[in-house]
């Protein structure tokens, strides 16, 4: 059975959750974590998203975040795309 489709209006309030597959590092580095938070920061700067709080660890992590200019989608989508990109071409 499919999922319904998410609820997303300006200005909602989200918990996000990413973790590795099979539970498998995803912040190797600390410079993994600060390139992670300078993206969430970029985000935040262009009004895409709001950071209200955020935990990372090494497997995984949450954001509670409120949209902005955009659905969270595709705020995710910038965020996650590029992180996973650079961690794939770093850690082959």
């Amino acid at each position: 059975m499919p999922r319904q489709p998410r609820l997303d209006a300006s200005g909602a309030l989200h918990h996000v959750m990413g973790r590795g597959i099979e539970k498998v590092r995803i912040f190797k580095r600390d410079s993994d974590r600060e390139d992670f938070v300078a993206r969430l920061a970029g985000l935040c700067r262009d009004g895409y998203i709001i950071v209200l709080a955020w935990s990372l660890m090494p497997n995984h992590f949450h954001l509670l975040i409120r949209t902005g200019r955009q659905p969270i989608h595709k705020s995710m989508r910038k965020l996650l795309t590029f992180f996973v990109k650079k961690s794939r071409t770093f850690w082959s």
